[in-house]
């Protein structure tokens, strides 16, 4: 009985993690399998323990808090957006499918596993659809990134000349970050910022900034892209690049 409980704890969670796996999110197919296993096994373990008390709402709350933690660690902030809040309400989820494993709820689990991996297949165009149509009387904001790759002797140069041009092209700087490029002296800078929603403008904008630090003779490639809300996913792109990256 412990093990039946226990795969199809893994089964339904490892179908939640498939989605996960399949949109390259953070928590994917093995993580949601193995939260909705332990959270399975934890609720079985009073009626293992104690044959007197079988009751697993108790174990269950205390599942409900400790997913918390777990779920926290993969919610992330950049400059003034937030990332991983879907992957985890799905963390949420599979525990809660782990719970009913364990609970002898065969049929609720598997019932629940179907709406989430609903949830996901459907809601997720029926918010891109709405995030497309014009608010009336309310400020649009666009979120864009730069990365451009540079000499690391010359990041002290580049880097503050990114900011510039940026502030100088009437957008609002939200994070800068460098990554070192192993193997090579060169580092990468990603820039994300926001706009006003005039697309048409922003773009011709972010075409001059391109073609300005692409001048610089240490500057090896640069690119833009727009983001969207889903969890940054680049919708509009444009690259442009002077050299090998190396």
């Amino acid at each position: 009985m412990f093990a039946g409980h226990l795969l199809l704890a893994a089964l339904c969670g490892a179908a939640v993690g498939l989605e996960r796996q399949w949109r390259q999110r953070q928590a994917g197919l093995r993580t949601n399998a193995l939260v909705a296993i332990g959270a399975a096994a934890y609720v079985a373990l009073p009626a293992l323990v104690d044959k007197t008390d079988t009751s697993p709402t108790r174990v269950a709350a205390q599942v409900v808090s400790g997913i918390g933690f777990l779920a926290g660690g993969v919610i992330l902030k950049e400059g003034a957006s937030v990332r991983g809040l879907n992957t985890a309400a799905t963390l949420w989820c599979s525990s809660a499918i782990g719970v009913l494993s364990g609970s002898g709820l065969p049929l609720e689990a598997v019932l629940l596993t179907m709406f989430v991996l609903a949830a996901h297949l459907t809601l997720r165009p029926l918010a891109r659809l709405i995030n497309r149509q014009p608010i009336e009387g309310a400020d649009l904001e666009t979120r864009y990134q730069i990365e451009l790759t540079c000499g690391d002797s010359q990041e002290a140069t580049i880097r503050p000349l990114l900011v510039q041009e940026i502030a100088r092209s009437q957008f609002k700087l939200q994070s800068l970050r460098s990554v070192d490029l192993l193997g090579s002296d060169k580092v990468r800078l990603e820039a994300t910022f926001s706009g006003d929603g005039n697309t048409a403008s922003e773009a011709r904008r972010l075409e001059d900034i391109t073609a300005r630090l692409a001048m610089e003779p240490s500057v090896t490639a640069i690119g833009w892209e727009m983001l969207v809300d889903d969890e940054s996913t680049p919708t509009l792109e444009s690259r442009r690049v002077t050299s090998d990256e190396g």
